[in-house]
């Protein structure tokens, strides 16, 4: 397993993390624990040392079967990366809250939940603009100065945000969607944190199951799945044309590389420049299985090239998940 470092903290990860918004069960039609559970060991096992979780993940879930699943693990060993700035009412109704109240009150649930006394990379999830980002990067300062909280995360951040945040706080990470299909965060996020030497959380790393190759125009998905009624990928005339690009993309790996569009998917975020690392929201042990042969394989200059006309050629409306972005209290 490839590993990177979050500069300036002694803190080394693998360059592929276990994403848990799909564990949480909450718009991904539900979970199933002790499948989780196994998930997370076999990541585990297998090399993996960082999971990425969060209190909007499942209302808690998420981080509650983490925190069972690590029991039994050295925690030193692992890297938990969780989240604050949601909240939510009692329809389940989630929304941006990044008020220094909100944020002392949520990381001791989230504690509570992982079954720990600290957090080792802990992310702003989405940006609150009705509260001051300088309230919001005190609070977190306060919580890195204690030891709470081993590094400082933005999710979902804006450069120009960022350089707001990093007035009063540092920051050491962020956290952004990066895929072979959503690649809007190339245009600046991604330089800013190279620039900064910021380390870079990729999740969505196969677009919802999208680069798996394991979805057709055909596949079912269960009541509450966002993919069912909130992705426009899934919905016509763009899935055809998302799978069509995953057909030639899966084409383009077997011949080259005798490998599956996920492997060439994952491959491609293990090539991102900067420090960086890919976040899989796996479900089933089964699933990791591809881990094993990544890094045999290097995608040259001339493929990477022929990637992008796949995608310029086929997909002719593409869309970012600006889709995912909770409301602000005051727009619910």
């Amino acid at each position: 397993m490839e590993k990177t470092k979050i500069k300036h903290i002694d803190m080394e990860m693998s360059k592929i993390g276990l994403g848990t918004w799909a564990i949480g069960g909450f718009q991904w039609g539900g979970t199933n624990e002790q499948e989780a559970i196994k998930t997370i060991h076999t990541a585990l096992d297998k090399g993996i040392n960082v999971i990425d979780t969060a209190p909007g993940h499942g209302f808690g879930k998420a981080e509650e079967i983490v925190g069972n699943a690590i029991k039994s693990y050295a925690r030193e060993e692992i890297i938990i990366s969780s989240k604050t700035g949601l909240n939510w009412k009692e329809n389940r109704q989630l929304f941006r809250d990044s008020s220094k109240a909100h944020i002392h009150k949520d990381i001791e649930k989230s504690l509570d939940r992982l079954q720990t006394d600290y957090i080792d990379v802990y992310h702003v999830h989405w940006p609150d603009t009705y509260t001051p980002f300088y309230e919001t990067a005190e609070a977190l300062n306060y919580l890195y100065n204690e030891g709470k909280i081993r590094a400082i995360g933005l999710s979902n951040f804006s450069p120009e945000q960022m350089d707001i945040f990093r007035e009063a706080a540092p920051v050491h990470a962020i956290q952004a969607p990066h895929n072979l299909f959503e690649r809007d965060s190339e245009n600046n996020v991604l330089a800013y944190a190279e620039e900064k030497e910021l380390t870079a959380f990729f999740y969505s790393s196969l677009t919802r199951g999208l680069l798996t190759g394991k979805i057709t125009g055909e596949s079912n998905f269960k009541a509450g799945d966002i993919r069912l009624s909130e992705d426009p990928k899934f919905q016509q005339p763009r899935l055809e044309q998302y799978l069509s690009a995953v057909k030639q993309l899966d084409h383009l790996a077997q011949d080259r590389f005798s490998m599956t569009v996920l492997e060439l998917a994952l491959q491609w975020n293990l090539q991102q420049p900067g420090s960086s690392v890919s976040l899989w929201g796996a479900r089933r042990p089964h699933q990791l299985q591809p881990l094993e042969k990544l890094g045999g394989f290097k995608i040259d200059d001339d493929t990477m090239k022929d990637i992008d006309e796949i995608l310029l050629r086929t997909i002719k409306s593409p869309i970012e998940p600006d889709f995912m972005a909770p409301p602000t209290k005051y727009d619910i």
